[in-house]
């Protein structure tokens, strides 16, 4: 079997934010679910796809585990202006439509969990369904840590499938424009480690070594004679992971002590047991075969209401996926 695991709300507001500027909110708006359905379709064909499924965001445990824990952006919202602040209820409340829609009127699996994020389900249905292949529709590269030979990822907003084997589009290499060679992904395990330890800025979640070379020197291991080391945990990985340093708030840490926090917030296999025990239990009780009837009517309605003129050109297409129930 092959499964289309899309990324639900990383698609949609990925498409808001490249709507063109002068649009109007309702063009936006309808660009987005535009974007998010013809993604999706266009990866169900092209990747001969037999069931798909929408991941959706909970309140992150990761929030209590991990305090900071993309704080930076309840701080952006509450920097928005009252006419944005409107413009955001609007997606939101169009994002929540679409998503009971492919809960009450598909046959396509949806899956939420209250303290989970659609990352955790993405990695956990693949791990879930470890003799299938996978096709993850999302553009955050987070999910390059998951690929394999039986997982790839589709970008839709660039229109790229992204794989061990590479980067195309329309099924031809995507040529790096400063090298003119094939775009290649970097070992995924690699990235991982990279993202470990230097942290992300934009979860908010801070570095287990402020300021490590990638490279180190002839007195200073860096980064990449650690990841060397990492299976033999020898000098090198000890020489770095045993460091100490200080942060703003004279608060001293070791980076072992850090990178191991790091894995549990970032790498996808890496979550406390009670957290896994609710990915497996939410996926079980999500697998279920769904039979909603006149599926293809029902997305009509659902275009006009949005006015999606070229999303309903395709209706057909949408609503093959649309009606294909979780195989038995």
């Amino acid at each position: 079997m092959k499964y289309l695991l899309v990324d639900t709300a990383n698609t949609f507001f990925r498409a808001r934010h490249s709507a063109h500027r002068q649009s109007t909110t309702w063009d936006r708006l309808g660009f987005a679910i535009h974007v998010t359905l013809m993604s999706v379709q266009k990866a169900w064909r092209e990747q001969k796809a037999d069931h798909v499924v929408f991941c959706l965001e909970g309140r992150s445990w990761r929030k209590d585990f991990y305090e900071p824990y993309k704080k930076n952006r309840s701080v952006a919202r509450q920097a928005l202006t009252e006419k944005e602040q409107e413009e955001d209820q609007l997606f939101w409340e169009a994002f929540d439509n679409l998503t009971k829609f492919l809960k009450d009127n598909s046959n396509c699996t949806t899956l939420q969990h209250e303290s989970l994020e659609a990352d955790d389900l993405i990695a956990g249905w693949i791990q879930n369904h470890t003799n299938d292949e996978h096709i993850i529709v999302s553009s955050d590269t987070d999910f390059y840590q998951l690929l394999s030979d039986n997982v790839k990822q589709y970008n839709g907003i660039t229109d790229e499938l992204h794989g061990l084997d590479g980067i195309f589009s329309r099924g031809k290499p995507v040529i790096d424009k400063k090298t003119k060679q094939p775009k290649a992904i970097p070992n995924p395990e690699w990235l991982l480690f990279e993202k470990c330890m230097r942290g992300d800025s934009t979860d908010n979640v801070f570095s287990a070594y402020p300021g490590v070379r990638t490279k180190g020197t002839r007195n200073k291991v860096g980064l990449q004679e650690a990841f060397e080391d990492r299976h033999n945990k020898g000098y090198n990985w000890n020489n770095l992971m045993l460091q100490r340093w200080v942060d703003h708030n004279e608060q001293e840490h070791r980076v072992l002590d850090d990178y191991m926090r790091n894995r549990i917030l970032i790498d996808l296999t890496a979550q406390p047991e009670p957290v896994k025990n609710n990915i497996v239990n939410t996926i079980d009780t999500a697998k279920t075969v769904k039979t909603n009837p006149q599926i293809g009517t029902k997305f009509l309605k659902f275009c006009g209401k949005y006015q999606l003129k070229k999303v309903s050109e395709h209706a057909s297409g949408v609503a093959e996926f649309l009606s294909a129930p979780y195989p038995q």
